[in-house]
């Protein structure tokens, strides 16, 4: 019995032995990564139409869906009606009064001038009869109340006649001036809102997900399309502190995947902490607990031989 103890310990210790050795052969694993983008539409809108598939890759300018957004449109709508309207007051403010204007206004001078005339001359006619005692008090004062009164309507008169012949004044040209330009702004923000119906990459993008379907509804700001920007492949390493030294930013190193045996170099561009355990890339961890962990971060040498690798998948730094 103790002989056969002896013959399971010793193999329980050759077989830990060679796991290690193992794990210390294979190296650190770590995952391929690309950064991700996502295009959103600006305006909320049904699908009317989707021109790219999963998996394809678009370039920057393509055209990838077109929204119905029919709100946008009756806003259009208002806003041509709105900036028509102040550009005419504007318009009008500038040129003034019109000419049937001026000679209503002096028809209407020429009329309360006569008027004017007869009671003044009715004023002169009651003050000498006044003086002489021949007219009441009270007649003569109904007569110095018409006399006013046509002084002031004829005065009145002149003062807009005045007015209109001088011009509409700068004030109510700049105010009319400004709301046609604030009618022009809402107009130019509808015609945008509408452009924003077709929903255009930006830049280079190779789509993995498509969020929704056609007929579908849009909102604004929702992620529609999702993927990976080509060629900017980069991989994620683990590393513990107790073996971070073995790594420095900008040292070459070696990766292989783990299938395919393919091989090719890299740079460690940079190396930073940790500070939550989801984020580590390493599947079997085999250090202490205590022990702070890094990400080291490595590009490839050359894109072209990380082309088809895929995202997310494992890759051992040797």
């Amino acid at each position: 019995m103790n002989n056969l103890s002896k013959i399971l310990g010793l193999a329980t210790i050759l077989t830990l032995t060679a796991c290690n050795d193992t794990k210390v052969q294979k190296g650190f694993e770590g995952k391929t990564k690309k950064d991700v983008i996502s295009f959103s539409p600006k305006v909320t809108g049904r699908i009317l139409e989707i021109y790219v598939e999963e998996g394809q890759t678009v370039k920057a300018g393509d055209t990838l869906a077109k929204l119905d957004v029919p709100e946008v449109s009756a806003k259009i709508a208002q806003a041509k009606g709105a900036t028509a309207a102040a550009q005419a007051q504007a318009q009008m403010a500038k040129n003034g009064a019109t000419a049937d204007q001026l000679r209503q206004l002096k028809a209407k001078q020429k009329g309360l001038r006569e008027q004017y005339d007869f009671a003044n001359k009715s004023y002169n006619r009651a003050r000498n009869m006044f003086r002489d005692s021949l007219m009441s008090p009270q007649s003569y004062d109904e007569v110095f109340a018409k006399y006013q009164g046509a002084k002031a309507q004829l005065d009145a008169v002149n003062a807009e006649l005045h007015d209109v012949e001088l011009g509409t004044r700068y004030e109510k040209i700049n105010m009319a001036e400004g709301q046609a330009s604030q009618a022009m702004g809402a107009l130019q923000e509808a015609n945008v809102a509408y452009s924003e119906r077709y929903i255009i990459a930006t830049n280079d993008m190779e789509i993995e997900t498509i969020a929704l379907h056609k007929g579908e509804l849009a909102t604004a700001g929702y992620a529609l399309f999702n993927g990976y920007v080509p060629n900017t492949t980069y991989f994620r390493f683990t590393v513990p502190e107790s073996l971070i030294s073995k790594y420095q930013k900008g040292q070459a190193v070696q990766m292989k995947t783990t299938y395919g045996d393919k091989e090719f170099s890299g740079k460690i561009v940079s190396i930073k902490q940790l500070t939550k355990y989801a984020d580590i890339t390493t599947a079997f961890p085999d250090y202490n607990p205590e022990d702070a962990v890094y990400e080291v971060k490595v590009i490839p040498n050359d894109n072209t031989v990380t082309k088809g690798l895929l995202v997310n998948s494992s890759v051992v730094l040797q």
